[in-house]
């Protein structure tokens, strides 16, 4: 099945709490970090029936990267990143998750410090497979005629 539609649902600037770093007195303490959340999803049902119960929850995203962060204690931004858009991507009904994760203590001289990253679901990436196989078949096919 071949995604029509890019909808995406959002979140902006959630303040998390949470032990982040590399050196010992990062591991003792709870940083602030800022974390951007967009989840590509199909919003059609929800469009149509007016009901909250035909959409995903953006209050349960946030609560669960609150407490994912609490759980994963990463050393590294990337791992933590990593981690949350795979749980995403498995919890959620998305083709697609883009999460930026930034620090906005770690370097004095900067408003922030952060990774962003985009993951694909295993039925998107498979879709996408799917269609670069068959434009390589028809650009072969092409240059044999």
């Amino acid at each position: 099945m071949i995604a029509t539609s890019a909808d995406v649902i959002f979140v902006k600037g959630l303040k998390v709490q949470a032990v982040i770093g590399v050196y010992d007195w990062e591991r003792a303490i709870t940083q602030p970090l800022l974390i951007d959340i967009a989840i590509e999803t199909d919003i059609r049902q929800a469009a149509i029936s007016d009901e909250v119960a035909d959409a995903l929850s953006y209050k349960e995203v946030c609560d669960d990267v609150d407490d994912w962060c609490q759980e994963i204690q990463a050393k590294l931004l990337e791992h933590l990143i990593s981690q949350i858009a795979d749980k995403l991507l498995a919890k959620y009904p998305c083709q697609k998750v883009t999460i930026s994760v930034a620090k906005p203590t770690a370097i004095e001289s900067a408003e922030a410090v952060g990774v962003q990253v985009t993951r694909y679901a295993q039925s998107a990436v498979k879709e996408t497979d799917i269609d670069r196989d068959l434009d390589d078949s028809v650009a072969s096919q092409n240059q044999e005629d």
